[in-house]
């Protein structure tokens, strides 16, 4: 057993290992956002300036006035959240069917569609391409969309979560008169809103970066996303790399306010996920 001195000094060495970790996982954001404030000839200099000698925006004004910036966010914003929405909507719907109802083949047909977690999406990418163009979805943001919507990992993270929810509650609410629908929505739902902010969250950032699938769907400039539209940046032959760190750093905006926003849920629900009664 510890002492209490023990235990003080363990977690003043813990919090200062957890600080300098933390330190190191944010200096790369740090850099980032520095670099896209400096002229160019400054992001290469030896040794670097920890900060700018001089801020400019120049920087952001260029890619803003070069490049379709505003159309990509748009396009990024609303692909990721549009099929987060749809994703949340559906996985729910189907997690509360395998947990709470019972119907004939429901293990057999949950091992079925959790198995395609296995499959790499690289390998579907052609016959996905190839149903999309014959749907005319092709330089439309909902092709995009809808392969994302059927997500395997929503309908098992949700699971979890339904399953820890009382039975009891499901029978009491049908013996007061309630139907399946305002069960699920009344009763149920509001218990799993912590593991659906943690899908929300997983969810929009792997829409977010999904460069390839963007990439092949978007093939007109005006239908690129932005993240494909800043690795065009990276490939361009412009010189001024604070121009290509401007670009970057407002491809990383986005995802810190939304994990920003739902961080309470996310941490909440990654915590509940993780304790066994």
């Amino acid at each position: 057993m510890k002492t209490g001195k023990q235990r003080e000094k363990f977690d003043v060495v813990a919090n200062i290992v957890v600080i300098f970790f933390a330190i190191l996982n944010l200096f790369p954001l740090y850099w980032l956002f520095t670099s896209s404030l400096k002229n160019s000839s400054d992001v290469l200099k030896m040794p670097p300036d920890w900060w700018p000698a001089t801020i400019t925006f120049s920087n952001y004004t260029e890619v803003f006035q070069s490049q379709p910036a505003l159309r990509w966010t748009f396009n990024s914003l609303f692909v990721a959240g549009v099929t987060t929405v749809f994703v949340v909507v559906a996985s729910s719907m189907a997690a509360y069917a395998f947990s709470k109802l019972k119907f004939s083949g429901k293990n057999v047909i949950f091992v079925v569609f959790i198995s395609s977690l296995m499959v790499p999406k690289e390998v579907m990418i052609v016959p996905l391409f190839r149903i999309s163009q014959d749907l005319g979805l092709v330089n439309n943001l909902f092709g995009m969309i809808w392969p994302n919507v059927a997500a395997a990992f929503g309908v098992f993270l949700l699971k979890g979560f339904f399953d820890s929810a009382p039975d009891a509650l499901r029978e009491a609410s049908r013996i007061d008169g309630a139907g399946e629908v305002r069960t699920f929505l009344q009763i149920l739902l509001p218990i799993v809103k912590p593991g659906i902010g943690a899908l929300f969250i997983l969810n929009f950032v792997q829409v977010w970066n999904d460069y390839l699938w963007q990439l092949v769907i978007g093939q007109d400039k005006g239908m690129k996303t932005l993240m494909v539209g800043v690795a065009t940046l990276m490939q361009d032959l412009n010189p001024n790399f604070a121009y290509k760190m401007a670009g970057a750093t407002v491809a990383a905006i986005p995802m810190l306010i939304i994990f920003i926003m739902f961080q309470k849920y996310f941490t909440s629900g990654i915590s509940i996920g993780a304790v066994k009664e």
